[in-house]
């Protein structure tokens, strides 16, 4: 049985171990921590054919440094002298072009289209227990200004052939009562899904340890053994992993990995927080609050709150005025609502492994014939997990994928 390694046991890793599984693969999935926490767990839990926009938008560069010395804005960019940093920021405003956007989005809205079936395939067939609805998501506005915009993203995902409906203020509030009264309207993606992504991820690594899939916890990477074009073992702090395939899906830790190897898979870690509210909210649909780049999500037993993108590098630091804006967004957003200090206390934030051009890296090495790399999803990694890992397991075998793989090709930077 041909032995395949993983490293990286967020979304990505898993849902490669589980197509692997299924192809008859021998799976190690190697992790730095116990797969209990970070960007896959405490994510809005979205499946989103919506979010067919990359992060590399014309003019984001010139919002980021605005905003770059308000810590508590929703796109926060930390000053810093870091030369990875600066490079990375160079390919992302060469990125931020309408072109370049414009062969984005049919890419991204087929990825996510094809992941979430995927999801729903993975539901049917009850190989393990997962939450997953299909109530679609809004994107909500108070300000004329994101009213216009939300309008042109719709128009375009009615282009595309997405179920996109425009809200005005009564169709919304009958929709959703819980808003406050200044919130004007929305956008309504009833293409969309949501999840609860803790569920989702407990139970599958239960699945694949059932199946023998070999978990090495709480082990760092500390080398990988190399033989001409051939990656022979995985070297950790207490271990050597042997295999004849390698997976490289270690979210913003792929692109330090990586250059160990003499590759250039320019990722930055982009940290989000959110907080997960065990009373009863009321809400009843998943949205984006679009000013403040808040997601709300009504998941199996808790509400959860999460947002903010912050660039401030590898670190898991809580910046309290990030997590009360998160918060002030909820209270100005949800009519009578407001979180506890308690509940503000209990936030926790994650890395999202951030590409320049807002695509993931996803394919096999030109320099090593037995590596594979797939990372970079920002902020879709949770809804791409499926569809990536599903285009590993047919790079690994060998068979057509998919999708075409040029997008996302390894050396387009």
């Amino acid at each position: 049985m041909k032995r395949v390694a993983i490293i990286g046991g967020g979304i990505t890793g898993l849902c490669s171990a589980y197509y692997l599984v299924k192809a008859g693969y021998d799976v190690t999935i190697v992790d730095k921590g116990n797969i209990t926490k970070g960007a896959s767990f405490i994510n809005a839990g979205y499946v989103t054919p919506s979010h067919f926009v990359p992060i590399a938008e014309p003019g984001m560069i010139n919002q980021g440094i605005k905003w770059m010395f308000n810590n508590s804005s929703p796109f926060y960019i930390k000053p810093r002298w870091d030369i990875d940093f600066f490079k990375w920021s160079w390919y992302f405003k060469k990125s931020s072009t309408k072109h370049k956007v414009a062969k984005a989005i049919p890419v991204l809205k087929e990825l996510n289209e094809k992941s979430r079936d995927l999801y729903a395939e993975m539901l049917e067939s009850l190989d393990f227990e997962f939450h997953m609805e299909r109530k679609g998501l809004l994107m909500v506005y108070k300000s004329a200004k994101n009213e216009e915009h939300e309008g042109h993203i719709a128009e375009k995902g009615k282009e595309l052939g997405l179920d996109v409906k425009v809200l005005d203020k009564k169709a919304l509030h009958d929709l959703e009562p819980q808003f406050s009264d200044d919130v004007i309207g929305g956008v309504h993606y009833e293409c969309d899904a949501h999840s609860t992504p803790n569920l989702f991820m407990k139970n599958l690594k239960k699945w694949l340890e059932d199946k023998g899939v070999k978990f090495v916890l709480e082990e760092t990477v500390s080398g990988l053994e190399v033989d001409g074009k051939t990656i022979k073992a995985i070297h950790t702090s207490k271990n050597t992993i042997e295999a004849d395939e390698f997976i490289m899906a270690a979210g913003s830790w792929t692109f330090p990995l990586a250059k160990k190897l003499g590759l250039n898979i320019p990722i930055q870690p982009g940290k989000g927080y959110s907080m997960s509210i065990t009373r009863e909210t009321n809400i009843n649909l998943p949205a984006i609050l679009t000013e403040a780049k808040v997601a709300v999500t009504p998941m199996k037993g808790f509400t959860r709150f999460a947002g903010t993108m912050e660039l401030s590098g590898d670190n898991n630091i809580i910046l309290p005025n990030r997590v009360e804006a998160i918060a002030n967004a909820a209270s100005n957003y949800y009519s009578g609502f407001t979180l506890t200090p308690e509940e503000k206390q209990s936030a926790t934030s994650g890395l999202r492994p951030v590409s320049p051009d807002g695509l993931p890296f996803i394919g096999k090495s030109s320099k090593f014939r037995n590596l594979n790399i797939a990372a970079g999803h920002a902020m879709m990694g949770w809804s791409l997990g499926p569809i990536t890992g599903k285009l590993i397991s047919e790079i690994v075998e060998g068979n057509h994928t998919s999708v075409l793989l040029e997008p996302f090709d390894l050396e387009r930077f």
